[in-house]
């Protein structure tokens, strides 16, 4: 859209020269030939020569703005459904812009020479998603008069001080699944497009796309994804001898071109309703090089490190998990908290600063209430001894995020985040305070004495919360189900494309 309104400015620049010399030309045409015109003639030629080319081009450019700017113009943005934190309180804020109206319903009348106006698909697509925001917004403010969540027929039962608000979650949700429907671009061949690991650290990235890829009933459009895996682009296109990434970023930014020269969907928006994923660390780094994609594109990461760019009101923190096997549930479940006589456990490699601190400051203590393993004796079993402890410690490593978080989650372990700048997964939904401990860098020393200090009451309710929301980090094998991570992850970016309204 932006490359056409610069054609048509710089076209209309050039109108009006050759008009103005025209005209000139023509002016001195009748000097030469008559030496007395009129009053009258002589202000037809000033209006000619001067005020009509000024209103032309006042005309163009009020019509089609007088910025040629690729970042994503305000015009576009409305007051956002979600914000950082913004359901933790029952108050809405007042909003600055007015919800679309429904679309007119009259009926073209020939005598009064009436005629119905037609609606575009994306007009279409806003006046749902404007639906959809104003029930939301109903459901924020009105959250205790709605309808109790026990009674949802379909057995939903989003409520707990685990939600920030399971009122406006359960709406949402609900309109998610009435409402939203995503476009899948077909271009590009595995490895490097529709496909992804499915049984590493990074298999939430390949689970994602595969289930994408099998989720038909989400191909239509209100928000649009792009199908490539920074993790298998790594594997082929990287060097690791030369350290050279740049075939990587050019991968990527080839496949954006291909897609924005055959569709009009990229360049209507400058890609503000698309999105991108990655559990690899890479994945931030890559989207910095195709500026429209950093700048406005919903980016789904794992990295979700704010300190790097990471925007939680437009960009979806996702879970990292390690799965081993297809088989997801034998990792599920553990003893209740009267039988978890292990304060807290971790077990793993020196990676990253904060975990360096951490291991170094504890692996030598010989802290019995406090087990840090670099590397785990034969004798134990890491998920057994997650399940032996009351709390499960999960520092951050070369980035912010870590597979213990919901290795935690899945053995009903408290998990304990010591991290700078991480956005926990979904934390527009999930009330992390309510099932997990937060730790700052500097109070590692303290550790023991911030989870002696917890009374055992909160620690169970902690555990409680915790078993609660396991069902909205389970990576099922095949189908997802309801709630599960898929859909939470497809929550978040629905919840992202409602801050935003495009036009044609």
């Amino acid at each position: 859209m932006l490359n056409s309104y610069r054609f048509i400015i710089t076209s209309g620049k050039l109108v009006l020269v050759v008009t103005a010399q025209q005209e000139k030309k023509k002016k001195m045409k009748l000097l030469n030939s008559s030496s007395s015109s009129s009053a009258h003639s002589s202000s037809t030629l000033i209006f000619i020569l001067v005020l009509a080319p000024l209103f032309i081009l006042s005309l163009i450019i009020c019509l089609f703005g007088g910025s040629g700017s690729r970042s994503f113009s305000n015009s576009f943005s409305v007051s956002p459904i979600y914000s950082p934190h913004a359901w933790r309180s029952s108050r809405i804020p007042k909003q600055t812009i007015s919800i679309t109206a429904p679309l007119p319903t009259v009926e073209p009348n020939v005598e009064d020479g009436l005629i119905a106006k037609k609606f575009s698909k994306i007009e279409k697509v806003e006046h749902d998603l404007a639906k959809a925001r104003a029930s939301i917004r109903e459901a924020i403010s009105n959250g205790e008069k709605q309808t109790p969540l026990h009674e949802d027929p379909n057995n939903l039962i989003p409520q707990g001080n685990m939600y920030n608000n399971a009122q406006a979650f359960h709406r949402s949700y609900s309109e998610m699944e009435k409402t939203f429907k995503i476009f899948v671009y077909n271009e590009g061949e595995p490895p490097l497009f529709h496909d992804g690991p499915c049984k590493s650290i990074y298999s939430t990235e390949g689970r994602f796309i595969h289930q994408m890829e099998q989720e038909t009933r989400f191909r239509t459009y209100h928000v649009y994804f792009l199908p490539f895996s920074v993790v298998k682009m790594v594997s082929y296109l990287y060097i690791p001898e030369t350290r050279d990434s740049r075939g990587i970023k050019r991968a990527a930014l080839d496949y954006v071109n291909i897609l924005a020269q055959k569709y009009p969907y990229w360049n209507r928006s400058l890609g503000a309703d698309h999105f991108v994923l990655s559990c690899h660390d890479w994945g931030p780094e890559v989207s910095f090089h195709i500026p429209n994609l950093h700048n406005n594109s919903i980016r789904v990461l794992c990295n979700a490190n704010t300190s790097e760019g990471f925007n939680p009101s437009r960009d979806v923190s996702f879970p990292e998990i390690y799965l081993r096997s297809d088989n997801v549930t034998s990792f599920i479940g553990g003893p209740p908290p009267s039988k978890r006589k292990l304060l807290a456990f971790y077990a793993g490699g020196i990676h990253g600063y904060i975990r360096s601190v951490f291991v170094n400051y504890w692996k030598d203590k010989g802290d019995e209430d406090i087990r840090v393993y670099i590397s785990l004796p034969k004798k134990f079993s890491y998920l057994g001894m997650m399940k032996k402890s009351k709390y499960c410690i999960c520092p951050s490593g070369y980035e912010v995020a870590s597979p213990r978080v919901v290795e935690a989650i899945y053995a009903e372990c408290v998990p304990v985040l010591i991290s700078d700048h991480y956005v926990p997964p979904f934390s527009d939904v999930l009330n992390w305070d309510a099932f997990s401990i937060q730790v700052p860098l500097r109070e590692i020393p303290n550790l023991k004495k911030i989870l002696t200090a917890i009374p055992e009451d909160r620690y169970i309710k902690l555990q409680r919360s915790v078993k609660q929301v396991q069902r909205h980090f389970i990576a099922n094998n095949g189908a997802p189900k309801r709630y599960d991570v898929f859909h939470m992850t497809l929550h978040s970016i629905c919840f992202r494309r409602l801050n935003i309204r495009v036009h044609d």
